[in-house]
């Protein structure tokens, strides 16, 4: 069953549309099954009917117009119970309701599995059989199991457009909501620009040629540069091969000739197909051929096509990439986006980004908020490479991507695009001004550095200070541990760049899914494992030479603060600081003379919410890292978007840590400050301040939106929501009720302006 499985969802891979991939998995179902009739149902939720749209057994005449509602008929059963149903005799069941049509009376036996995608009802799937049995254990398992195949199947075709004519009307399904990681706040709309992974044939799409002459002539370019590419290959290794083995070289060409692969693509470019596809379709049909032979030899054969395919794919990649051309309102969609990609747009082209891997911690979602960019990543369901060229909406803000968006939807995140740059113009005139509350209240709202872009970004917005300069950033743009020296000169930069004012580095803090290329950290479970302060102490070579750099850097200028991350302990926290001394004494030593900076530890596990106390009469100040709290308290991968809906910094067990630890801080007579995306939230910001926080520290482009708010409101106006919010014990209803409190006290302007688009 497996293996037939594995065959069934092969070939709906590579069917063309919806129509052809619902006729496959009917057909190999009933096939596999032995069964007499298998069908799908789609649910089209503008009627809420399900719909027949595909069936091998029963009366093809009625695919598209035989329906039922959600409470009628067996199929409505599975779908209202979202469970499977096995009957012996269908007829029997009080739900059964008959179709003429169908000409289903002849079938006794049924088994129905309900398709859904994240929650959502999309379909049923339905085999019949003519004698009265119920079906066994092992089949029933085998539907269940392709259902689920089935329904990434259809969330892909709504998402590139591919489902229409579902209802009576012909409207179909007009748009598809994808739920990824939120990397990059802000709302974007635009079209699909996708950027393919290097030479994999597999995710290359159909796409109709609109220059036949220039396909083939890219073609025939990509086929000399290949055969020159294997004639070289082949003199290379002259002297090291037999004759008979350099013979393969030879092979290669003729798999190349005019009579062979090359024409045979060109054959199918001529049918109006672009290169990439035809070459795909061509390599493919041949791997298979090859494949099902019983001759081991010949059975190899499969990998050299699939090799010249990549090289000869290669090829017209790069001649495409060349000639690209990049519309105004550029969403860039990839597997796994990377810095270089972004370097490749035209500047001011690029309003959105979309990755399928990734998370908020990666290169590109760091780069992304520093450049202002709304990005979504980890939209793991996301059918990105057939989506080119489609309409798409990025909402940075949930971490949503709609595809084929209506026009309805489409105009009203375009006015909050046009809102938001309003605001941003509107919020430039706070950049002198104090964060100060109406009750005379001062909060210093300080930023999150990492790039040199962020120094800009953050002066302009106001900045009073950096709570946050993640020196892993350097590390991870480097190909090697970078040297004293050379850590020196980087964060000098920063230091001078905010003087006189406060400068926060934390000390190396990798692991998690933050990973050098020269350091890898193999884990399964590396948000548990060796990160933060736990790899710089087995290694204190790389921890001291980095706060050596931190204290030269900060000669004559005296506004560094140390940060240390992921403290569990009193034990790792007394290590750390006999190292920073130590590396005080022999900075000292060599004749640089700077005071010993004030050193803090990030409260982001917690074990260290609990000895808030303790650690606070060790150190000279503490930051909670609200991103690490939340995931930790909550046990949900932040960068996981099948969780993402659980991962919620407004939960009642974080803001009741939260409470604990300032009041145990300042017990001790420390200042505490808070960063990540929680401070640069401006309604959170709200019962931030409420608790004691004595600054906040977030991402430049939502300073001056926190900074507006702030100087709304009265600080016992804040403690008052607090504290009605502190006894509430659901988060749904603490952010509703949030929300509302606000925009009663006219304040709605700044908060999250896609939440009034979803309530």
């Amino acid at each position: 069953m497996l293996n037939t499985l594995r065959k069934i969802v092969q070939e709906v891979n590579s069917a063309k549309d919806l129509k052809t991939a619902l006729g496959i998995i009917v057909r190999r179902v009933k096939e596999a099954m032995g069964s007499q009739v298998c069908s799908v149902y789609l649910l089209d939720p503008e009627t809420n009917r399900f719909v027949l749209m595909a069936t091998d057994g029963l009366n093809k005449r009625s695919i598209g117009k035989v329906s039922m509602a959600s409470n009628e008929g067996l199929v409505g059963l599975v779908g209202t119970r979202e469970e499977p149903l096995n009957l012996e005799n269908a007829a029997a069941h009080p739900r059964y309701r008959y179709f003429a049509e169908t000409g289903e009376e002849r079938y006794a036996s049924f088994l129905g599995a309900p398709i859904i995608h994240h929650r959502r009802v999309m379909g049923v799937l339905v085999v019949q059989q003519k004698e009265r049995r119920e079906f066994d254990e092992g089949e029933e398992a085998f539907l269940v199991t392709m259902s689920a195949q089935l329904a990434g199947v259809i969330a892909h075709a709504e998402a590139t457009g591919s489902i229409r004519g579902l209802g009576r009307q012909g409207k179909g399904i007009q748009e598809a909501r994808f739920v990824g990681v939120p990397a990059a706040p802000g709302v974007a709309v635009g079209k699909a620009v996708v950027v393919l992974p290097p030479a994999d044939l597999d995710v290359v799409p159909d796409k109709p040629a609109e220059d036949l002459k220039a396909e083939l002539e890219l073609f025939g370019n990509a086929l000399e540069a290949v055969r020159a590419d294997i004639r070289a290959l082949s003199a290379k290794l002259a002297t090291q091969l037999r004759p008979e083995e350099r013979a393969l070289f030879d092979v290669y060409l003729m798999m190349l000739d005019d009579a062979s692969l090359g024409c045979e693509v060109q054959r199918v470019i001529r049918t109006g197909q672009w290169a990439q596809g035809a070459l795909r379709q061509v390599v493919n049909e041949h791997v298979k051929r090859f494949e099902l032979m019983d001759d081991a030899y010949l059975r190899e054969r499969a990998s050299d096509v699939k090799d010249l395919g990549r090289r000869l794919l290669a090829y017209l990649q790069q001649a495409r990439q060349q000639a690209m051309v990049y519309a105004d309102n550029t969403i860039l969609v990839s597997e796994e986006l990377s810095p270089a990609m972004l370097g490749e747009l035209p500047e001011g082209k690029l309003v959105g980004l979309v990755s399928v891997q990734g998370s908020g911690n990666s290169h590109v979602a760091i780069l992304a908020r520093a450049m202002g960019i709304p990005t979504v990543m980890g939209v793991v369901d996301l059918p990105y490479s057939k989506m080119d060229g489609i309409d798409l909406i990025v909402d940075g803000y949930h971490g949503e991507v709609y595809t084929n968006p209506s026009d309805m939807l489409r105009q009203q995140f375009a006015d909050l695009v046009e809102e938001e740059r309003q605001l941003t113009q509107g919020l430039d005139a706070l950049r002198e001004l104090p964060c100060e509350t109406l009750d005379g209240h001062r909060l210093p709202l300080w930023v999150n550095t990492g790039l040199l872009a962020d120094v800009a970004r953050a002066q302009e917005r106001g900045a009073e200070g950096v709570g946050l300069y993640r020196t892993e950033v350097p590390f991870m743009n480097n190909e090697r541990f970078p040297s004293e020296k050379e850590q020196l000169a980087i964060y000098r930069d920063q230091l001078s760049a905010f003087y006189p004012l406060p400068v926060t580095m934390r000390t190396l803090d990798i692991g998690g899914d933050k990973s050098l290329s020269y350091f890898p950290i193999k884990e399964s479970n590396p948000f548990l494992g060796w990160r933060g302060i736990r790899v710089t102490l087995d290694h204190p070579e790389i921890f001291l030479v980095q706060v050596r750099a931190m204290l030269k850097a900060s000669e004559g200028l005296n506004n560094l603060r140390v940060l240390l991350p992921m403290i569990s302990s009193i034990h790792e926290l007394d290590e750390a600081l006999h190292l920073i001394h130590r590396a005080w004494g022999e900075v000292r030593d060599e004749g640089t003379d700077v005071p010993m900076p004030p050193v803090g530890v990030m409260v982001e596990i917690p074990a260290a919410v609990y000895q808030t106390r303790e650690l606070a009469r060790l150190v000279d100040f503490l930051s909670v890292g609200s991103n690490d709290l939340t995931q930790y308290l909550l046990a949900v991968d932040r960068n996981n978007p099948r969780v993402a809906d659980l991962y919620d910094y407004l939960h009642p067990a974080v803001l009741q840590a939260l409470n604990k630890v300032v009041q145990d801080a300042h017990a001790e007579g420390k200042p505490v400050s808070i960063c990540g995306e929680m401070a640069g939230d401006p309604s959170a910001a709200v019962l931030l301040m409420a608790m004691g926080f004595d600054s906040l520290s977030m991402n430049a482009t939502n300073l001056p939106k926190v900074k507006w708010l702030l100087r709304q409101i009265t600080l016992s106006k804040a403690r008052e929501l607090l504290d009605r919010l502190m006894a509430i014990d659901n988060p749904q209803v603490i952010h509703s009720t949030l929300q509302l409190a606000l925009r009663n006290l006219g304040l709605g302007r700044v908060i999250n302006p896609v939440a009034s688009l979803q309530s």
